[in-house]
Order: structure tokens, then C-alpha cells, then sequence
């Protein structure tokens, strides 16, 4: 069965539990599924159950839900076609990467194998999306960057800005107009005690931005070499 002979609900639960996955290790809930989804819990415990049914996920009442290998296959498929529309906007349409996850969520249900095959041609085979998220292969196989969380990076270390994540179109605008975006070296500083905040400045700029958990939970950063 192709991924087109699913609703477009149950490729977006794929989709959803896949990422909650990708940068975490916690364990996926159907009220974390529920609150991603911005839905109610009743109505995603229904469609989790149907999709257990299909073989596409295996969840224990009030257990944490995985997806099976065909249901990974699926959520993969679905991924690449997110970031691939993605990458495609930004990079052949001039749109911003703050106007890109919503428009994507739409065009994703609609495209042919075809179609997403040509995109990556056209776009050279890109392996990131303008996030930083990796775009898996035709064959579903990804490489995730070795990456942690910005709040994680201790004072005086310098980083590479890896991902940001894409579902705050606000916070990816503050961050464009701070000069911040995926590749982009950060110099970690001291924050104040009980601030709670993480402090950086970007590599070649003098001012100190002293980022909340809401912004700094969204970076992911790896070690400059």
C-alpha cells in the first residue's frame, strides 16, 4: 500500500510521532501526541487505535506508542516530503523560512512520488531542510547530527548552530532578525545566577543575547571543532 492510500490524518500521526521521537528520547504518550496535534486526547486515542489496527503502531494502553517498521516507512516518506516542499519554497520561491512549515503541511498530502522525486533532483539532493532537520533519502535512510540542545552547552564554549525547530514562525522570525540561523557560530557566555537564561553572542557581534528556555530549548548546537 502506498503512503497515498492513507488519509491525510493518519500520515500527519506518522508524521507527528516520528518527530517527537527524532530529537528525543522521551517516551511518546498519547497526550503528548495529543498536545502536538493540538487535539483532544479522546480523539487521538481513536485514531492511535485504528492506526494499531493497520500495523502501523504499537501502543499498550496508557503506554508509550512506537511505530511499527511499516509505520516508520510511512512517517519517513512523509518527512521527506515535509522538508523536501520545504527546502523547495525557500530555495525556488523566495520564501522565508519562518512561512515555510505551515505551507508545507498542506502540499505534502497533495504531491505525487513523482513529483517529490523531481524536488530533489532539482534541488541537487539536499540532506537538510532550512531548519537543520535532516531530509531522509529515497530509501528512508537519515543522518541525524551529532547535536545538543543550546540550553545544554556550557559557558565559554563556542557552537554551530545545527536546527532550530520550525514550529514557531515568531521565535524563527526573532531569530532571523538576531542573525541567527542554521551554520551560524555562537559564543556561549555566562548568564546571571537564577536568570534562567542561556546567554550568546554570535560570532563577530558584540551584543550578548540572553536567550528564555522557550528560545533556547528550540537551538540544537554542536561543538566547534
Amino acid at each position: 500500500m502506498s503512503v497515498n492510500q492513507l488519509s491525510d490524518s493518519a500520515q500527519n500521526y506518522l508524521k507527528i510521532i516520528y518527530g517527537l521521537n527524532e530529537w528525543s528520547s522521551d517516551p511518546v504518550t498519547a497526550s503528548v501526541i495529543a498536545t502536538k496535534a493540538g487535539m483532544k486526547l479522546s480523539t487521538v486515542s481513536g485514531a492511535l487505535s485504528k492506526l494499531r489496527q493497520q500495523g502501523l503502531l504499537d501502543h499498550a494502553p496508557y503506554g508509550a506508542v512506537t511505530l511499527t517498521e511499516l509505520g516508520r516507512d510511512y512517517a519517513m516518506t512523509m518527512v521527506r516530503r515535509h522538508r523536501l516542499i520545504e527546502t523547495f519554497l525557500v530555495q525556488m520561491l523566495g520564501y522565508r523560512w519562518d512561512q515555510v512549515h505551515d505551507e508545507a503541511e498542506n502540499l505534502e498530502h497533495a504531491v505525487s512520488d513523482f513529483m517529490v522525486t523531481r524536488i530533489d533532483e532539482l534541488l541537487g539532493h539536499p540532506n537538510r531542510d532550512p531548519h537543520g532537520d535532516p531530509i531522509p533519502n529515497a530509501e528512508g535512510r537519515v543522518n541525524i547530527p551529532d547535536a545538543i540542545n543550546l540550553s545544554d552547552a556550557r559557558d565559554g564554549s563556542n557552537v554551530i548552530v545545527e536546527r532550530i525547530a520550525d514550529d514557531d514562525s515568531q521565535l524563527l522570525q526573532y531569530f532571523s532578525d538576531q542573525g541567527i540561523h542554521v551554520g551560524v557560530e555562537l559564543n556561549v557566555t555566562s548568564a546571571e545566577d537564577f536568570s534562567e537564561t542561556t546567554n550568546v553572542r554570535v560570532a563577530g557581534e558584540k551584543p550578548t543575547l540572553r536567550l528564555g528556555a522557550r528560545a533556547s530549548s528550540a537551538v540544537w548546537v554542536s561543538l566547534k571543532p
